[in-house]
């Protein structure tokens, strides 16, 4: 039960989880800047300020969108506590944390670029040198710890200016300001980076942050999707000419879908919210707008503006890999309310402090749902455990709880390549080190090999520290997965 000798293991952030230097170096306002604190009773939100000097908080992005009121304007309000300004200042520490995931064994890590840190505004006919050189020295850094770099471009984020001005990806001018960002990066770094991702997760993201838009409906959103994929289409066909030796994913949100019983309506629901979901991925895998979709976007009353030259970007920009996220699979009836990923709760299966189905078996599927459908390499690039982790009087932590959760997905993880004959590139697992959760914008919730001593309010020292995973995970990877015990 042995993997390839060049299988990748390593791990996976997002800038603005994780970077912090808000404003250093030159950095523009991204759109996650505006985004507020919060926890499961509490979301994280944009703050706003209406015409009359109002400041009130909003949830536009992520799962639960609302549309920004008329007038209004996104606004940075000292009363507040912003995680992505600090976040846990791996931009200050970036060389200390890829020594540690350089000692563990490592050999890629997973990182987004932040867009406004190489164009401020996204307008400018010039890069920010300074941002440029910080990506350029990290970069160096980890390929001096034995790890390749598996590069982000957009990560849930733009210029705020570009949302601000633009109306964000609902504008096909974003599509270009898009390309020569990438055309940048593949300037200055494509001798260096083998394995990008244009986008991350379209299926799971809406609104203000993710996508720039101001309004959340359905046309809106789909339309700004629709030029998502010009653009990333675009981008790879650029990024193979100029870097013959490059492969681009997309990082696309995934989980295990059951119908909630065998009545024919629930697998036939089940079915069809499947493909609302892995609608995202086809077009960008396959190259064309699948036959269903047809259904699914009359169905949301949205009619698109796709010329005939959009369908000819499309064909040819087809990714060369398929990569995605896995923590949690769900259930469907002809009952269950879902907007494209989520679904009802399994309950055959134990859940996570956050209420995450655990589902390892869920793992295997995916990997061969996904390889059957489209046979092209596939590339884990998220999946962990998201809990509360203590030092106990000896000043360690024993996780021994996100040790038994990877264990287990990684066993299905072999099984599914080596007994199931799925391609499989590597493996990112979610945080190597601890940042700030994306969905409520909390520290508690830690998910790292490597402990941050910061609490949700970014009080601590900041000093890193191994946990019991980071010594069981050092010899998973040095047996190439075969000592998982």
């Amino acid at each position: 039960m042995k993997l390839s000798e060049t299988f990748l293991w390593g791990g996976a952030t997002a800038d603005f989880q994780c970077e912090g230097g808000y404003l250093e170096g030159g950095k523009g306002l991204c759109t996650h800047d505006f985004e507020t604190d919060g926890n499961l009773e509490n979301p994280r939100a944009v703050t706003y300020r209406d015409e009359e000097g109002n400041v009130y908080r909003a949830r536009s992005s992520f799962f639960s969108p609302e549309e920004i009121p008329e007038g209004c304007e996104p606004c940075i309000d000292e009363r507040y506590y912003y995680p992505s300004h600090k976040a846990v200042d791996f931009y200050h520490h970036y060389k200390e944390d890829l020594k540690l995931m350089g000692e563990m064994g490592c050999n890629v890590f997973r990182f987004s670029i932040c867009w406004p840190r190489i164009y401020p505004l996204g307008i400018e006919e010039e890069p920010n040198e300074e941002g440029l050189r910080f990506y350029e020295d990290m970069i160096d850094t980890m390929i001096k710890e034995g790890m390749e770099p598996l590069i982000t471009i957009c990560h849930d984020e733009l210029p705020s200016y570009l949302a601000e001005t633009y109306d964000g990806w609902s504008s096909r001018f974003v599509i270009d300001c898009y390309l020569k960002y990438c055309k940048t990066l593949f300037e200055r770094f494509g001798n260096k980076c083998r394995y990008w991702l244009t986008f991350n997760e379209l299926n799971a993201v809406r609104g203000y942050v993710s996508m720039g838009t101001h309004k959340c409906d359905d046309q809106t959103h789909y339309q700004a999707v629709h030029h998502c994929f010009l653009a990333s289409a675009l981008a790879v066909k650029m990024g193979h000419e100029m870097m013959p030796e490059s492969m681009f994913g997309t990082m696309y949100a995934s989980s295990a879908l059951y119908p909630a019983t065998c009545k024919p309506e629930d697998i036939f629901t089940s079915m069809n919210k499947r493909r609302e979901t892995l609608f995202f991925i086809d077009v960008m895998a396959r190259g064309y707008y699948p036959s269903y979709s047809k259904d699914l976007l009359k169905r949301r009353n949205v009619t698109l503006d796709i010329s005939e030259e959009d369908e000819k970007i499309l064909k040819e920009g087809t990714l060369d890999f398929v990569s995605f996220s896995y923590y949690r699979s769900a259930i469907v009836s002809k009952d269950t309310k879902m907007n494209v990923i989520g679904g009802d709760t399994n309950p055959y299966l134990p859940k996570t402090d956050w209420g995450w189905a655990v589902d390892p078996l869920g793992l295997r599927y995916v990997l061969n749902e996904f390889y059957d459908r489209y046979q092209k390499p596939l590339f884990i690039v998220e999946n962990g455990l998201g809990a509360v982790d203590e030092i106990n009087e000896e000043g360690e932590i024993n996780d021994d709880y996100r040790i038994d959760y990877l264990r287990d997905h990684l066993r299905e993880m072999i099984n599914a390549v080596v007994l199931d004959g799925v391609k499989l590139l590597g493996y990112t697992m979610w945080g190597p080190f601890d940042l700030v959760s994306l969905s409520t914008g909390e520290m508690k919730k830690r998910y790292g090999f490597i402990y941050v001593d910061m609490d949700d309010k970014g009080n601590g020292t900041l000093s890193r520290m191994k946990k019991k995973s980071w010594y069981w995970m050092k010899k998973v990877i040095e047996s190439n997965g075969e000592d998982l015990e």
